[in-house]
């Protein structure tokens, strides 16, 4: 049995995104029966608790990628010896890197080679040289328009690795604990409505405003919400749970808010970690996405899930962390009593309130 290192050095949904190929890294096989499965996973900072959470890892080491981490830290002797010295006493022989369409893998896949790997895939755009020994390249070995989940699992696939028989491709994160006193309190009052109204970029955010309009008519219509965000969105969490939701904002890590969203009837939410983290435990989503990046790539995968926002608007494909056009209007548009009607679908409730009394006023 072999040490494979598997590296997705993203945000915590990138590192949820990669689950399925983590799982055919660690249980799949190879055409001649090998498995591999000692799976070291380096990630970032942000995706580091995500990641203790996946199946088939056997190890977590997370490392500050200077061309990722945001701010980015100073690229210095130390950081790069502390990472090829990491790599080499693990023995590590092979690695799979993971990269969005917009990322390389060389830069990683040189260190990687200074520390003695011997095979290592990649996706890269760019010529590879010696860098890579399995080489995909994107928009003629693979589309690009496709979810990250299939272009990671793409990636491990070329270096040989399948997915288990049984194994259905979704998103999974390892059984979590008894859901304690705080999901048992939320449960006891019947199914609830999460809103997680936080976004790491101002461009992907809907109106807070809008979130607490929101909560309002699920309220009026009879839904328990729960409002969850973290430790620095108190004061947001706070304005969207108003009187009456249940406000969780800052109260809970990584793995209670896995149990409240596991818990949760519909999470309402943007393209953020938790839209995947709530794709990951099997609930559907109402995700307000804005289209600064293309939806068909990382909307919430293998879920029940309604899509809100413009897909057309101006800002589509910036990648922008704020939004480049006056009045975020590709979120800013979607209507409160329009996500009521897509948790409402999503229940198997009505698919319209035309003739219920308007209450939102913009």
């Amino acid at each position: 049995m072999s040490r494979v290192l598997v590296a997705r050095l993203d945000s915590m949904g990138d590192v949820l995104l990669a689950g399925p190929a983590l799982r055919a890294v660690a249980n799949g096989s190879r055409p001649d029966g090998s498995r591999p499965n000692d799976v070291v996973l380096l990630c970032g900072p942000e995706g580091a608790g995500a990641a203790e959470m996946l199946p088939g890892v056997t190890q977590v080491h997370t490392w500050p990628c200077p061309w990722i981490v945001n701010p980015a830290p100073d690229v210095t002797a130390e950081l790069t010896a502390g990472l090829i010295e990491f790599v080499r006493s693990s023995r590590i022989e092979e690695a799979v890197i993971l990269t969005s369409f917009h990322q390389s893998p060389l830069p990683l896949a040189l260190l990687l080679r200074l520390a003695g790997v011997k095979r290592i895939t990649g996706a890269s755009t760019d010529f590879a040289g010696s860098l890579l020994d399995v080489r995909l390249k994107p928009g003629e070995d693979f589309p690009e328009d496709q979810p990250e989940v299939v272009r990671a699992l793409g990636i491990a696939q070329a270096a040989g690795f399948q997915l288990p028989r049984g194994d259905d491709g979704k998103l999974h994160i390892n059984p979590l604990d008894e859901p304690g006193e705080l999901v048992d309190e939320l449960t006891q009052k019947g199914p609830y409505i999460v809103v997680h109204p936080g976004s790491a970029a101002p461009a992907r955010a809907w109106p807070a405003l809008h979130h607490a309009a929101t909560v309002e008519l699920l309220e009026a219509y009879g839904h328990q919400v729960v409002v969850t965000g973290g430790p620095g969105e108190t004061s947001l969490t706070a304005t969207v749970a108003g009187p009456s939701a249940h406000n969780l904002g800052g109260t809970t890590d990584l793995r209670t808010l896995a149990a409240v969203l596991a818990g949760a009837a519909v999470v309402v939410t943007g393209n953020t970690g938790p839209a995947h983290l709530a794709a990951a435990v099997g609930t559907p989503v109402v995700c307000l996405f804005s289209p600064v990046v293309p939806a068909i790539r990382w909307a919430p995968y293998g879920v029940p899930m309604e899509l809100l926002g413009d897909q057309e608007a101006a800002c589509r494909n910036t990648r922008a962390r704020i939004c480049p056009v006056p009045g975020h209007p590709c979120l800013s548009s979607v209507t409160p009593e329009q996500v009521l009607e897509a948790v409402e679908r999503l229940l198997g409730g009505v698919s319209s309130l035309s003739t219920r009394r308007k209450v939102w006023k913009p």
